[in-house]
């Protein structure tokens, strides 16, 4: 629960340094229609944001498909862990 906590955290400060809006929380249910000016480009930064941010690649059909933020945690975490286990079999 506590690293869902942390990514939502990063989350919400990555969207509001994207976006210029200091009132911005994310949680796992928020979609793009929840958050003023989170437009399609928005969205595209804030995938790529995200990306850098954690070392990580979505493939796009995912990113066309992230119905919320929940999911895009989910999918970030997971591929944090498939690195974190590549790195200890190497």
């Amino acid at each position: 629960m506590t690293e869902e906590r942390n990514l939502l955290a990063e989350f919400s400060r990555i969207l509001r340094e994207l976006l210029g809006d200091d009132t911005i929380s994310l949680e796992r249910e928020t979609t793009r229609e929840d958050v003023k000016n989170w437009d399609s480009m928005n969205y595209v930064n804030f995938i790529v944001a995200v990306e850098m941010e954690f070392h990580v690649t979505f493939k796009i059909a995912d990113v066309e498909s992230f119905p919320n933020v929940g999911s895009i945690v989910d999918a970030t975490r997971e591929l944090v862990l498939k690195r974190q286990n590549f790195s200890k079999k190497s």
